[in-house]
């Protein structure tokens, strides 16, 4: 078959969606063989990718199978898919031997029989050799035997005595025919030389011999040894063995001697390759006349392969919140002996919170077991050893690294629950009295702790006015000198006192502003990103997101700790255009606050249909930067990214990165919110002519109506 040609439908066969086999980057897996066939998983078939020769493939094996396995992940599936390769009668039968000589004697008696060399057809079943014609000859006769192989043997049968005196040479043609449609022949010549007085033909004591042989067995060893006898005497009752094999590995492997018959092995007896051999063996005396044998020998196994160990699929990172019982790698033994040789177990001798568990034959599945905690263990080199059953027992391992990832799953704790310290009055504002410390078992931005001071009084003045906390540092410094007349000493502590505060989208009583989502968009496509931001400090500062109602569930779903708003399954025709989601954003504190944002969403056909509400965006982003600047708000330095910021994956709408900083001062009417240019040295505003390019510094400048103008 040509390449690209159909084999079959797979996703109908085994009841697959196409879009299933996209997102479980569906693949063909084969070993170590060749891959002939393909996947086409926009059509769900698969194709011829390499022209199949059979022969070439399979040699005389029937059927001829291919064998591998159809991989998909998120989740981890495989079906087994065996493809068999039909035969087409390409090859001729033909002859190792152009020509055969034989000398008979003059005196053979009628039904003499004269093994002759059978052809070879590389082809198969109906396609191999089906018969054997002889030319006219008035002495001779063909006579087909089928053997055990379903092979004829041919022997050349005296049905007329010779007569040397009147033709001392004969020639005939021999010709082999398959059973193809049209039939394919091949020919050999047959010359034979009459000779005198030699009447009698050697015979075999047997017309099968069986023995046995154990594979890696040495060079010379000696099989069996087979005899003929000859009623003859002197030269015309000596005989000669042979072996008459022309394919099939024999000649390579086996030779006999030709004085007494003994079989010994010349070659390397691979059980793997061939579990059995038939050996054709000739007794020729000195005057022509032949008799024939087979040997039939089956190859022992011996357990000579070790396992071979595949690793089929591999989640190199996993999250230490990740559920007991999922599927993190899936490995696949091969071992080429057979029986009890060939049988194979797996196993981790380790005490990890992870199991291997048996799905199909050769298959194994490394599954967690129990609860991940990464500041218990960050990484695990598991050594999963495969032993088959054989005596002795063949292993081999593989070690399989596994990365924890960390989750903010654990709180800030202070080295002590109460600290205590001194300072004399009159001392000078600004001197460091003391240092809390706090540690967190998380890793990186999880593990970061910051200070902050509860907001209490003492004798009716704000602690602020006292003593001063290092956000970074936890450094406790006084505010002011104090006067030990005045105040002794005073508690104070931290506290969480702020809820939430959300940056984007902006909720406005104006027009509704809706993020734009594709049809075309895949899983996983990046919708936007709700930002907030908390003012306290430690734990009282973490957020996470929720999504608490939407349009369709099913559709979106949203990061819990960085706020993404994502599809989980692709956008089709029938989801409705307007989409509307309410996402809840809580801190860490105890008890913790929240607060909640509106997102809509547009469902569209082509990005140029949203020019109108992308132009609108850019008015709220200018309106929300203008409300900041003029605002009295008390934020922190905190770095805010919108959401057309670029996406890593590849997967967002937008390529720019815009960075804000709200900046809070002393004095609440100065608090600035400055804006960080992208890469890009300008602001892009779409209108329904073309694209207008607003400069940075043209944009300072703008004034609110001005703005306004450039959004329409």
């Amino acid at each position: 078959m040509a390449k690209g040609s159909l084999v079959g439908n797979i996703a109908q066969d085994l009841g697959l969606d196409l879009k299933r086999l996209k997102s479980g980057k569906a693949r063909i897996y084969t070993g170590d063989s060749a891959e002939y066939i393909e996947l086409n998983k926009e059509r769900g078939v698969l194709l011829i990718k390499e022209r199949i020769d059979r022969e070439a493939l399979c040699g005389q094996t029937t059927p001829c199978a291919l064998h591998f396995q159809i991989i998909l992940e998120n989740p981890i599936e495989f079906y087994h898919i065996t493809a068999e390769v039909t035969d087409i009668n390409d090859n001729y039968p033909y002859f190792s031997k152009p020509e055969t000589y034989f000398e008979m004697s003059e005196s053979a008696v009628n039904g003499a029989k004269f093994y002759i060399e059978q052809a070879v057809d590389l082809d198969v079943g109906t396609n191999d050799i089906q018969s054997y014609a002889l030319s006219s000859s008035e002495h001779f006769a063909l006579k087909l035997h089928s053997q055990a192989d379903g092979r004829k043997a041919v022997e050349m049968v005296l049905q007329k005595p010779l007569d040397r005196e009147k033709e001392e040479h004969i020639a005939l043609v021999l010709t082999a025919v398959d059973g193809g449609d049209p039939h394919l022949s091949g020919t050999s010549q047959i010359r034979i030389k009459v000779l005198d007085v030699n009447d009698n033909a050697p015979v075999f004591t047997h017309s099968v011999y069986k023995a046995t042989v154990t594979e890696n067995s040495p060079k010379g060893t000696v099989v069996m040894r087979v005899e003929a006898s000859d009623a003859d005497q002197s030269t015309n009752g000596k005989i000669d063995y042979s072996i008459t094999n022309t394919h099939d590995g024999v000649p390579e492997t086996f030779e006999i001697n030709s004085q007494n018959g003994e079989l010994r092995i010349i070659g390397v007896i691979d059980y793997e390759k061939a579990r059995n051999y038939q050996i054709n063996v000739r007794a020729s005396d000195h005057g022509g006349l032949s008799d024939s044998s087979k040997i039939m020998i089956d190859v022992l196994d011996v357990n000579d392969n070790t396992p071979v160990i595949n690793i089929m699929s591999k989640s190199a990172m996993l999250s230490e919140d990740i559920k007991p019982g999922t599927v993190v790698t899936v490995i696949n033994t091969q071992d080429l002996d057979s029986n009890d040789n060939g049988k194979v177990q797996c196993f981790i001798n380790e005490n990890y919170p992870f199991a291997l568990m048996t799905t199909t034959s050769n298959f194994f599945s490394l599954v967690t077991d129990g609860d991940l905690d990464r500041e218990r263990d960050s990484e695990y080199n598991i050594s999963v050893t495969c032993a088959d059953e054989g005596v002795p027992s063949l292993s081999s391992s593989v070690t399989l690294s596994l990365q924890i990832s960390d989750v903010n799953d654990n709180a800030p704790v202070f080295d002590k629950s109460s600290y205590e310290a001194s300072v004399q009055e009159n001392n000078t504002p600004g001197l460091s009295i003391f240092t809390v410390r706090a540690r967190d078992a998380d890793f990186n931005q999880n593990a970061r702790v910051s200070y902050i001071l509860e907001d209490s009084s003492v004798n009716g003045v704000p602690v602020s006015s006292l003593v001063s906390v290092s956000a970074d540092s936890g450094v406790i410094h006084a505010v002011r000198s104090f006067d030990y007349e005045q105040i002794k000493d005073f508690p104070f502590r931290d506290q969480n006192d702020n809820a939430p505060q959300v940056l984007y989208p902006v909720q406005s009583g104006a027009s509704v502003v809706a993020e734009i989502v594709p049809r075309s968009a895949d899983v996983g496509y990046l919708v936007t990103k709700v930002v907030a931001v908390d003012v306290d400090s430690g734990q009282n500062a973490w957020l996470s997101y929720k999504l608490q109602k939407a349009t369709d569930r099913a559709l979106f779903e949203v990061g819990l700790q960085n706020g993404e708003i994502r599809t989980v399954r692709q956008v089709t025709d029938k989801d409705a255009v307007k989409q509307r989601l309410t996402v809840v954003v809580e801190d860490n504190g105890q008890p913790s606050r929240s607060a909640t944002v509106n997102v809509n969403v547009a469902v569209a056909d082509s990005f140029l249909k949203c020019s109108p509400t992308i132009l609108s965006v850019k008015c709220y982003r200018w309106r929300r930067e203008r409300m900041y600047y003029k605002s009295g708000a008390n934020l922190p330095v905190i770095p805010y990214y919108p959401p057309l910021y670029a996406d890593v994956g590849g997967t967002g709408t937008l390529q720019h990165v815009y960075n804000y900083e709200v900046c809070r001062t002393t004095d609440p009417r100065k608090s600035d919110l400055k804006y960080v240019r992208p890469c890009s040295e300008s602001i892009i505003s779409l209108d329904t002519s073309g694209a207008q390019t607003l400069t940075h510094a043209q944009r300072e400048k703008l004034t609110s109506e001005e703005f306004h103008d450039q959004c329409r």
